[in-house]
């Protein structure tokens, strides 16, 4: 089936999104530092608000990640973070929150005994995780791993960069499933102290297609996620500032957990604000009279 065809089903992700709009999608990396504390900081995640977790899958060449994932990732690569055992913690969780993996394409191409990626989305499958986000997957080379998620009930996240459009951004919203992860700024990961104009400018690109649309890369405050969502957003997607937390507190004295818990609550208050400011704005032009005819 085409993407296309399973868009008029609705997924565990859309689900998610429309009960909890706006949405608060959160990623950490499995393994940071171990895949013990993995399992707690999601639980705490869960327990704050998330309303889906995403889990990077280690990769030794993260190309979209600036510094603090790339950091997390190593971390996670030292504690002996691999497919199996990521697989292995993923059969362990129980959460509300729907499940996605993030993770690189040669991790997906190469997880069965020869290169294909029907091995890896259907052991994800049977894990119960409900998408793949795969950053380095251009579009026009989607179908074999597109085939293989519509096969398995998986959606495919694409993200959309703040350069792309025409014809690039029409085939990307016809293969994308779940929702579009809409890139806030160019470049790589990593928390900021505001929201990038660009994102202004991609959600009134992308109003015309008729898919959830969450923002990520930069976002790490309350106060983002509001303006993020005021500006026509359906959810917003936090990890650097998640990874941060864990980097300072994994070994201190106040735990990480209890941390993303509270951080997950103030981003999901912040979407929420904005969501009401929202609201205000298109109830306010609803009830506007009508101008005068001269």
């Amino acid at each position: 089936m085409s993407g296309e065809q399973t868009a008029a089903i609705e997924s565990d992700i859309e689900a998610a999104i429309r009960e909890d709009h706006p949405a608060l999608i959160t990623y950490i990396t499995a393994g940071d530092p171990s895949l013990e504390d993995t399992k707690e900081y999601v639980e705490a995640l869960d327990c704050g608000g998330s309303d889906l977790i995403e889990l990077g899958l280690p990769f030794s060449e993260p190309i979209a990640e600036g510094p603090t994932i790339q950091a997390a990732i190593n971390r996670a690569l030292d504690a002996g973070t691999t497919p199996a055992r990521f697989f292995e913690l993923v059969d362990e969780l129980e959460t509300d929150a729907p499940l996605l993996v993030m993770t690189y394409y040669n991790m997906i191409l190469q997880y069965g005994s020869e290169p294909d990626v029907r091995p890896f989305v259907e052991r994800a499958a049977d894990a119960g995780l409900s998408g793949i986000i795969v950053p380095d997957l251009p579009a026009e080379e989607a179908d074999p791993l597109r085939d293989a998620c519509d096969e398995h009930g998986l959606d495919l996240v694409f993200i959309v960069a703040p350069t792309t459009a025409g014809e690039r951004l029409d085939r990307i919203m016809s293969q994308v499933s779940g929702f579009a992860y809409v890139q806030a700024r160019l470049g790589t990961t990593g928390a900021r102290a505001d929201v990038s104009n660009a994102t202004h400018d991609s959600l009134t690109r992308l109003s015309a297609y008729d898919v959830p649309k969450a923002v990520g890369f930069g976002v790490s405050e309350g106060d983002h996620a509001a303006e993020i969502i005021e500006a026509g957003a359906d959810g917003v997607i936090v990890g650097s500032a998640l990874v941060d937390l864990i980097a300072e507190h994994g070994t201190g004295d106040a735990p990480a957990a209890d941390a993303l818990e509270s951080k997950a609550r103030e981003l999901k208050r912040g979407a929420r604000r904005g969501g009401e400011q929202r609201n205000g704005h298109e109830q306010g032009r609803e009830e506007a009279p009508e101008p005068e005819q001269p």
